[in-house]
């Protein structure tokens, strides 16, 4: 990585029915990752989001 890239550092996971973990995708701000998590968790599917921060704590 050098100087010139993003620092997206908040991660966004979907566990789906099985139990599986998957990256949704990563954000630069905790807001924006809870945003996308919120705005996928409101569909109704039985998918469990949340936002994880790297080398962090899991934020639910």
């Amino acid at each position: 990585m050098n100087d010139s890239s993003p620092v997206l550092p908040w991660l966004v996971i979907r566990q789906d029915d099985n139990g599986n973990c998957y990256r949704v995708g990563r954000y630069a701000t905790e807001g924006e990752a809870q945003q996308i998590a919120d705005t996928l968790d409101v569909r109704g599917h039985k998918q469990l989001y949340w936002v994880e921060r790297i080398g962090g704590t899991t934020v639910h």
